[in-house]
């Protein structure tokens, strides 16, 4: 693919981390600040694989892999504790 493909595809999830991050300061409820958080991590999580498709270095896409694990667990937990289950 085109390098401003990609350089389009980090702008746009750039901004949208940005609009993630500021949910993820104003929301009014802590399950709005949760999602913001779980988005704010798929989104690193492309641009993790981006930069490796990038690169050319496909390590990145294990530790991408690791890294949306992680963050799904964390998810997990936060949501019961949340709910009052932990």
């Amino acid at each position: 693919m085109n390098f401003y493909v990609f350089l389009a595809l980090i702008s746009m999830l750039t901004l949208a981390t940005f609009l993630s991050l500021y949910r993820l300061l104003r929301g009014p409820t802590a399950a709005d600040r949760m999602v913001a958080l779980d988005a704010i991590t798929n989104i690193t999580a492309a641009i993790l694989v981006i930069i490796a498709l990038l690169s050319g270095r496909f390590i990145y896409l294990d530790i991408t892999l690791v890294y949306a694990i992680l963050a799904f667990i964390g998810v997990i937990v936060v949501a019961r504790y949340l709910e009052g289950g932990l």
